[in-house]
């Protein structure tokens, strides 16, 4: 019944406004756009039936020219399809701001636990000084990323919001204005954004969502908790990556650093004033005027001059002192509004979000090395060191750096970033920068590098205020963890480092690269057992295990359900804190509102804990722990075949939009690491290559290899195995539910047109005949009849939203023909696949 009730809300609240709403583009005021709303609705049936009956995109296109527009001239067909792909992009803008208008009337039909859900259950257990102890300390870290795939600009995101309160209230004639503003504002970026630019998109979001967002969710929170000295102010913590993630983007540089934290320090300013300025309107007592004052100047200095600081501690003493003085004298008169604010102060401090430093452990093993040649230690090579020599050059060696003495920029921008992070964490306070993350962690070289690099920069060895964190995210990093973390333990100097960080480590370990390597239920499986591992092997060292997942948008990168998926964790793993990366789309599309944000974060506090209550803990017993082995492995076989074709590589290269993705304005970093000029898939950033096979409509690594691990078990007549292990292991079940979502976004239709292409049509072939078989297989032992069954209001926004972008789809492909055909226009088509990637990444909402 609430299945059906939340299917008609939505068709109520998006699908039957979207196409009143969506009638209002005929006027829209683009120039050169006559007709073309009219012809849009034409062009997605030519595309829907002409690929159902197997034509190709060039066919499809080539008739519609002919039969209903009567352009025949090349270049023309080509500005008209640069003003389709104009007018779908704009489509999914307004498809955006309904869906997200509709959300909170959504959730009265919603089954997942809000806070106050869990707080009734709580009631009904009689659990409340367990809650209360757990709230106490628990928290979960939502850190903000800017992948290629978040670009919005602030103005458009502007736009959105001012759509959904108009769509909220129905304000039809405003909407409509609106969208003629819309259809005037570029929606992509006349050039690349530096990293700096990526960081004011994200901070834009911060200022206006997050910062009220945070702070009610812990007001609630604290108000019926039921402990009157709740002051877990680290509930819902804030990470940023924007400036300080320099992993294989040499844009990001320290004086990039340098710039992004004061952004954030100066724009939590003018938050804070803000806030301080209605507080003024109301708190008009003789009494307060002089310390009002005082902080209001020091604010407003604080915000405009970034050498002007204004610690927490001044903030936070400051307002305790006007609180004091509002009980004493003045009747505790909007006590509820200063308690709010200081609140926030002691959530944010003077950092707002905590920017971490991350680089590649390649670019760490290159400046240690040319280090210690210039120390002498070695004529050429590190292989020059025992293992041992190695350690006690790192931990003990007195060695002084100047970046001046080093000709190689990754040296000195290495050198000067670790020697400027103790500035920064004076001016931003030490929560404002404390983590420094190692890509490509594989032994223990990874930490004793970058801890040895502190020393060397000037950091005294106890006093290195950094949590330093392996991020193992390949099959051989994962692998090796274990032997990694009891030799970190082992190590006397560093394990003293860990006492005074509290007996804690956090340890990252990366979704999107572990499934480009292992594919996807072999990375998923691996990470499970990696950390059950790590948390007994923290656990036994008397170290508290935090993990930190490296998650991307679609399911092939760690993605889709992501309260599932926590709330499905085995109680073998470390369960004292959720941190997630939420990458590209997924912060507008899912933290976006203040509404989505609360909610999203009150799903991971939901699944956290409920791990710990009401004796919900997972356990995964041997017997099907085993047939998950067998099934990873099975799959891995299958996914490792596809990866060693010879086709592999070069189908993506020549038949996909791989290249494509760097040409565009989206992002600063580059699509791959490094310089090389043959493409290696170890080198592939894992957003360009899930990304590519999502416009291509092939989502590959959300489900490859499923489909035949299933199906030799069902040979084997062990197929009501596999169906129990659907049915009784929520980890396998959250897993199952995510591959059938990217297999829903899968459409082989439109490249169907490949099956008989003379180079890639067996390699074709081959991804059609599994993305069949997976589905299939996944279907039967669901019991589904269709994909996303028991998902209904997210299976209809996914048809929707692949309905409205099939167009450009189509006009993409038959672009990516015309390349291979070196037409004379080559150079207008490979804009058209460019100025393509945006709108169907934006409709796809979590698609890289």
């Amino acid at each position: 019944m609430q299945r059906s009730q939340k299917l008609d809300e939505f068709k109520k609240s998006i699908t039957n406004k979207f196409k009143i709403y969506n009638s209002l583009f005929l006027s829209l005021p683009y120039t050169d756009m006559e007709n073309v709303g009219m012809l849009v609705p034409l062009l997605f049936e030519q595309c829907k039936k002409g690929l159902k009956s197997g034509k190709k995109p060039q066919d499809i296109l080539s008739d519609f020219f002919t039969q209903f527009v009567g352009i025949e001239e090349e270049q023309a067909q080509i500005d008209f399809m640069f003003r389709i792909i104009q007018y779908v992009e704009r489509q999914v803008v307004l498809y955006d701001s309904v869906e997200d208008a509709a959300f909170p009337k959504l959730q009265e039909y919603t089954s997942s636990l809000s806070i106050k859900d869990y707080f009734e259950l709580v009631d009904q257990n009689k659990n409340w000084d367990k809650i209360a102890k757990k709230l106490s300390s628990f928290s979960a870290r939502i850190v903000l990323t800017a992948h290629p795939t978040q670009f919005y600009s602030p103005s458009v995101l502007d736009i959105i919001a001012d759509m959904r309160v108009l769509i909220d209230e129905n304000r039809i004639d405003d909407i409509d204005l609106t969208l003629q503003q819309l259809g005037l504002t570029s929606l992509i970026n006349a050039k690349k954004p530096t990293p700096l630019d990526e960081a004011k998109n994200i901070i834009h979001i911060l200022r206006n969502t997050y910062y009220q967002a945070i702070g009610e969710l812990f007001q609630y929170v604290k108000s019926n908790i039921r402990d009157s000295n709740f002051d877990n102010y680290n509930i819902i913590k804030l990470g940023f990556w924007p400036g300080g993630d320099r992993d294989g983007n040499p844009f990001v540089t320290a004086d990039m650093t340098r710039k992004v934290a004061d952004e954030l320090r100066l724009t939590l300013m003018k938050c804070y004033y803000n806030d301080l300025k209605v507080l003024r309107r109301k708190l008009t007592f003789k009494g307060l005027q002089e310390s009002l004052n005082d902080l209001n100047l020091k604010l407003y200095k604080a915000m405009f001059q970034e050498n002007f600081l204004l610690s927490y501690a001044e903030i936070a003493e400051k307002l305790t002192e006007i609180r004091q003085t509002l009980i004493t004298d003045y009747h505790s008169l909007y006590l509820d509004e200063l308690n709010a604010l200081l609140d926030k102060v002691h959530i944010f401090k003077t950092h707002f979000a905590a920017l971490d430093i991350r680089q590649d452990h390649s670019k760490h093993y290159l400046t240690v090395e040319t280090v210690l040649r210039q120390q002498g230690a070695i004529t050429d090579s590190l292989d020059e060191l025992s293992q041992n020599e190695l350690v006690k050059w790192l931990l003990e060696g007195d060695v002084s750096l100047d970046p001046n003495d080093f000709s190689e920029d990754i040296v000195k921008e290495t050198i000067i970033n670790i020697k400027q992070l103790k500035e920064i964490q004076e001016r931003n306070g030490e929560d404002g920068c404390n983590r420094y993350i190692i890509s490509n962690s594989e032994d223990i070289f990874a930490v004793l590098f970058v801890f040895g690099l502190f020393r060397w920069c000037g950091w005294k060895t106890e006093e290195i205020t950094f949590d330093i964190i392996p991020l193992f995210e390949t099959m051989k990093g994962m692998e090796a963890s274990e032997a990694v973390m009891q030799n970190l333990f082992d190590t006397p100097i560093y394990r003293n480092h860990l006492k005074r960080r509290n007996e804690t480590h956090t340890i990252m370990l990366g979704f999107s690269d572990g499934t480009k390597d292992g594919g996807y239920l072999k990375a998923n499986w691996s990470i499970l057992k990696t950390k059950e591992t790590l948390s007994k092997i923290c656990k036994k060292n008397g170290i508290k295990a935090i993990f930190f997942d490296g998650r991307g948008g679609p399911p092939a990168r760690g993605g889709g359900k992501t309260h599932r998926f926590y709330a499905a964790q085995t109680k073998d793993v470390a369960n004292h804190e959720i941190q997630l990366t939420i990458q590209g789309q997924t912060i507008t599309s899912t933290y976006g509102t203040k509404e989505q944000f609360i909610h999203n974060a009150e799903q991971l506090l939901t699944a956290g804990l409920s791990n710990n209550l009401f004796g919900k803990e997972h356990l995964i017993p041997t017997a099907q722990r085993k047939l998950i082995e067998e099934l990873s492995e099975l799959s891995y076989k299958k996914y490792e075949a596809l990866k060693q074709h010879e086709k592999f590589i070069p189908y993506l290269e020549q038949r996909s939009t791989l290249k494509y993705y760097t040409r565009a304005n989206i992002g600063s970093r580059p699509g791959k690491r490094g310089n090389k000029k043959q493409l290696t898939l170890s080198d592939l950033r894992a957003i360009s290559f899930v990304g590519s096979w999502s416009q291509l409509k092939q989502n590959v690594p959300g489900y490859f290899g499923l489909g035949t691990a299933i199906k030799k078990l069902k040979e084997e007549g062990r197929f009501g195995e596999v169906k129990a292990l659907y049915r009784d292991v929520p980890f396998f079940r959250a897993l199952m539910h995510n591959s059938m979502m990217s297999l829903a976004k899968t459409n082989f239709d439109l490249t169907s047109y490949m099956r008989d292409d003379q180079e890639f049509g067996g390699f074709w072939s081959i991804l059609n005949e599994e993305f069949e078989l997976s589905k299939k297989m996944l279907l039967q032992v669901s019991g589904h009849k269709i994909l996303m069954e028991d998902e209904v209001v997210s299976r209809e926004s996914v048809r929707i939203r692949e309905r409205i972008v099939l167009p450009l789809l189509v006009i993409q492909q038959n672009a990516l023909y015309h390349i291979t055909q070196d037409s004379n226009l080559k150079e207008l088509y490979e804009k058209i696949v460019t100025r393509s990637l945006y709108g169907n990444i934006n409709a796809s909402r979590n698609s890289a």
